[in-house]
């Protein structure tokens, strides 16, 4: 298990979308621990196999709290396939866009078909923030952004600050 480095915006690779998972062998396994291990050490609630630069079906995901037993869920190959009508709003944040929280507003429970580690074919209703978690992952696959979500001219701002603080690395943020 290793952690990798997360690739942030404006790198082209994060808008392309995901190939599915033919096989799950070792190193599918091994990519999914170590999407857990960089998203434990980033902090993260989600993340995507493109979010470290590959290509594949790939997310996981743990919303759970300091306060509560980790919940980890890795999804191979997810397909929404149903979506409530009734939406919530989050504040998104996202490891490829650092700094930088948006206000969006999804459809408040969806439910999700997926194979898991083990090659087992899942379904999984879900609400509030694992909803919204899964559904801004599965965004990352499909090579959209929460910043896609906006204007273009806040979408340039936030990647024109995003590309200053990258060539300024000594900056310290308290």
């Amino acid at each position: 298990m290793s952690i990798k480095e997360i690739i942030t915006v404006p790198d082209e690779i994060l808008k392309k979308i995901s190939e599915p998972i033919e096989k799950i062998g070792n190193n599918e396994k091994k990519l999914i621990d170590d999407l857990f291990d960089t998203m434990y050490n980033s902090n993260g609630i989600g993340l995507a196999a493109v979010q470290v630069g590959i290509l594949k079906r790939i997310l996981v995901v743990d919303v759970s709290t300091e306060n509560e037993k980790s919940q980890p869920i890795a999804l191979i190959n997810p397909v929404i396939i149903n979506l409530s009508n009734d939406t919530s709003v989050y504040e998104e944040g996202c490891l490829s866009i650092p700094e930088t929280f948006i206000e969006i507003e999804r459809p408040k429970i969806c439910e999700v078909e997926y194979i898991d580690k083990k090659g087992l074919k899942k379904n999984l209703k879900c609400d509030g923030l694992l909803s919204t978690c899964i559904q801004h992952e599965i965004n990352h696959l499909d090579g959209k952004l929460i910043i896609d979500h906006l204007s273009k001219l806040k979408k340039d701002f936030i990647i024109k600050k995003i590309s200053k603080i990258k060539r300024n690395p000594d900056r310290i943020v308290v």
